[in-house]
């Protein structure tokens, strides 16, 4: 693909279009977003122009720093910074592949369970690496890996 991955694009054009809009929250927020795109772009010994699917990678990790920041402001009794962090991560979400639900998180699982023949914990790191794949940033990757080991652990 030629250019700008569309992902990008669509977070500059809904950047314009929140700063016509004077909606201050959404601008913040993928500011952030870009500078977070931008900054892993220059990481590495070589800048380059992320595709897609790293941009999601970059947006699921920002997403998830807002959720664990709402929770430790909630922990503090700080409302409404936890309210700010938590309506930046809606922002982020609408970018975001839907999460999947606890029940086809868990159908997945057992498929890579059955499909590696695992048959106990230790062998976690082969079902891993078979649903990591499926999951493609629709499932935290703790959430996963509970839903690993508990497959795993459970009788039958």
């Amino acid at each position: 693909m030629a250019g700008m991955p569309e992902l990008k694009t669509r977070l500059h054009a809904d950047l314009n279009a929140a700063m016509k809009a004077r909606e201050e929250l959404t601008v913040a927020t993928l500011r952030m977003a870009l500078t977070a795109v931008t900054t892993e772009e220059v990481a590495g010994k070589q800048s380059r122009v992320l595709s897609d699917e790293e941009v999601l990678r970059v947006l699921t990790r920002e997403a998830k720093k807002r959720r664990e920041a709402a929770e430790a402001f909630d922990a503090a009794g700080r409302a409404e910074l936890a309210e700010r962090e938590r309506a930046e991560g809606t922002v982020l979400d609408a970018y975001l592949p839907a999460q999947l639900g606890d029940d086809e998180l868990s159908r997945l699982v057992r498929a890579a369970v059955l499909e590696s023949g695992a048959a106990s914990p230790q062998q976690m790191g082969t079902v891993m690496k078979l649903v990591q794949p499926l999951v493609a940033g629709r499932a935290d990757g703790k959430r996963v890996s509970d839903e690993v080991r508990r497959q795993l652990t459970a009788p039958g």
